[in-house]
């Protein structure tokens, strides 16, 4: 048995070492500092001339620097069930991500929390798979090999699929991050990240996309020729079903709640995004609100419905 247990210690730790090392990936982005524990990092490098083959299968988490610890129960929940639904069925994800150890790593990892995780290794085929499926939530990694996560951001919106988008973006490229949330993502992640901020943004998108949208004085909220209708989280102008996002809905019911009344980023950061702001998630609120403006203002470029604030933040006009 001892020989054995050495014999496979021995194997995975040599795929961990060529991995490192850019062998096994076709990845060929340069990669960040390794050897942070709980953290989720890139495997990637330069392609060897002359690649090695490993066994098939995901290669423990452990070996890839992120962690998978068992976290505290949520509601009385355990871990393996925060994953599933008021039903009690696996909450589907859809993770389109190129690189393989990464994918694995994180679907190892959400499978442990309840999750039910469909990896697609292309930005054509998430889209493809989306389209089929209609997952509850998508991890979209912004760098594939075939179009960008941006294009896939927006052919999603395209097509009139609605679900939250959470995208992963690398380290300090800001411009990627407002670009992504232009194209219609909900939320961003910089790689590297750890598990347990993983885990409290898909809850928090969640929430947000299908929780109780109707939790406030009424059902239905009108500002001029708007409808918001809290029970099925739609706007309508007249006939037509504005087509906005999960979070711009509640940003724009946020807004509508409070009528005149000057918000500040933060206040809406901590209302619609439910964590604490900084600098990063105050422009996250200064791109969504571009957008939302794009869909409920008549003239986009002369908006009378939601307005700026200087120094504080946007409220909606009074006379709504």
């Amino acid at each position: 048995m001892l020989p054995l247990l050495r014999s496979l210690v021995k194997g995975q730790a040599f795929r961990a070492d060529a991995l490192l090392r850019g062998e096994g990936s076709h990845d060929t982005r340069p990669s960040p500092a390794l050897g942070k524990p709980g953290v989720v990092h890139c495997a990637g490098g330069a392609r060897s001339p002359s690649p090695r083959r490993f066994p098939s299968g995901p290669i423990p988490a452990i070996l890839l620097g992120i962690a998978v610890p068992c976290l505290p129960s949520e509601a009385g929940q355990a871990p393996g069930e925060r994953g599933r639904g008021s039903m009690g069925q696996a909450t589907a994800i859809l993770l389109i991500e190129d690189d393989p150890a990464v994918a694995h790593s994180l679907q190892d990892a959400l499978r442990r929390e309840g999750y039910a995780v469909d990896w697609q290794a292309t930005g054509e085929r998430g889209l493809a798979r989306a389209r089929e499926a209609d997952p509850r939530l998508i991890i979209l990694d912004l760098r594939l090999p075939d179009i960008s996560g941006y294009d896939v951001c927006r052919r999603l919106r395209q097509l009139g699929l609605r679900m939250p988008v959470l995208m992963l973006t690398v380290q300090g490229e800001e411009i990627d991050k407002v670009l992504g949330l232009e194209m219609g993502a909900d939320d961003y992640m910089t790689k590297p990240f750890g598990l347990r901020e993983l885990l409290s943004r898909i809850r928090a998108l969640q929430r947000r996309a299908y929780g109780e949208f109707a939790a406030g004085d009424a059902d239905h909220l009108y500002v001029r020729d708007l409808v918001i209708d809290c029970t099925c989280a739609q706007v309508r102008r007249g006939q037509e079903i504005l087509n906005l996002t999960p979070t711009e809905f509640r940003l724009f019911a946020y807004l509508a709640r409070h009528p005149g009344q000057a918000l500040s980023r933060e206040q809406i950061i901590e209302a619609v995004w439910g964590y604490e702001t900084d600098v990063e998630s105050e422009r996250t609120v200064n791109v969504h609100i571009r957008r939302l403006r794009e869909k409920v203002e008549l003239d986009p470029s002369c908006p009378s419905l939601i307005l700026t604030v200087p120094g504080i933040g946007y409220r909606l006009s009074a006379n709504s």
